[in-house]
């Protein structure tokens, strides 16, 4: 059953996981010695069922979610697909999705394979695919929300600010942020947001998807799928994805930055109740470098 009232308390970044960074000696431009915090990053391989499906690079927390997430992004596992667990193997670093029934994808991949080596295309053309007829919410969506959120996300501890070199998706209803994922790929944060919204039964129509990562077509197919109507980043844009985002009719926002942001699909959705007068200026100290160059 599907949670209609928030009251969960939120996922939120944890840079004290030992797990999830390392200090490392080096020296800096001036030949002095400095010790700096980078990132870990680990393969996680993921099967549905029996079928080996990818071998991901990620920073380790969250498998399940990145797991499961994944399979439904890629549209290898539809809603109608009966999950009955999700095994992890820290050791072998396996994560096996299991369902009720053999899905049509294990068997499509496992052919394509076997013919042709390699079944990206045929991914990529399934998840293409399932936007035919995609019909998104019209959920309103005020732009003093955007503010908040972006000042929220800002200031939240988190591994990029400790470590950089890593991307943070924030899945919101409001003000209020419901999980937010980090990893060294945005996709992988991502995934692990539709895992954990389908784990727990989270409704998508009236939820905002932040990102600090370029909206790709990619990043515009998942959230479409995912039935999210509202898409920000602080990045900038691809063509392709602004295609897609118009195609399927998604609130698609970039360049949030301080006072600035640029909409360039779905602005039918946008109530403009923020008087930017009283939007203060971007602290430096907490704006992320990556966003500087698209």
């Amino acid at each position: 059953m599907a949670i209609t009232n928030m009251t969960i308390d939120p996922i939120l970044p944890d840079p004290e996981d030992p797990r999830l960074s390392r200090v490392v000696e080096g020296v800096d431009e001036n030949g002095q010695g400095k010790s700096i915090s980078v990132i870990e990053e680990r393969p996680l391989t993921i099967y549905l069922n029996s079928q080996e499906i990818v071998t991901a690079m990620t920073i380790g927390d969250h498998p399940e979610y990145l797991a499961l997430g994944f399979l439904l992004n890629q549209g290898m596992l539809k809603e109608s697909d009966q999950i009955t667990g999700i095994d992890f193997d820290e050791e072998l670093e396996v994560a096996v999705v299991r369902t009720a029934g053999i899905t049509d994808v294990e068997d499509k991949l496992e052919k394509k394979t076997r013919t042709s080596g390699c079944a990206v295309g045929t991914v990529f053309g399934d998840m293409m695919a399932g936007l035919e007829g995609l019909s998104l919410p019209d959920t309103p969506v005020h732009t003093s929300t955007f503010y908040d959120l972006s000042y929220q996300i800002n200031h939240t501890p988190s591994l990029y600010m400790e470590t950089g070199a890593i991307h943070g998706t924030a899945l919101c209803q409001g003000r209020q942020i419901l999980a937010y994922m980090e990893d060294v790929g945005r996709h992988n944060a991502v995934d692990k947001i539709a895992g954990w919204m389908h784990l727990n039964g989270i409704p998508a129509a009236d939820k905002v998807l932040y990102t600090t990562g370029r909206l790709t077509s990619e990043m515009v197919i998942k959230t479409s799928l995912m039935g999210i109507p509202t898409l920000i980043s602080r990045s900038g844009f691809t063509a392709w994805g602004v295609d897609i985002a118009r195609q399927v009719g998604l609130t698609l926002i970039g360049r949030m930055r301080g006072k600035k942001f640029t909409c360039l699909s779905g602005q039918h959705r946008l109530v403009f109740d923020q008087d930017l007068s009283q939007v203060p200026d971007e602290d430096k100290k907490v704006r992320r470098k990556g966003a500087e160059h698209d």
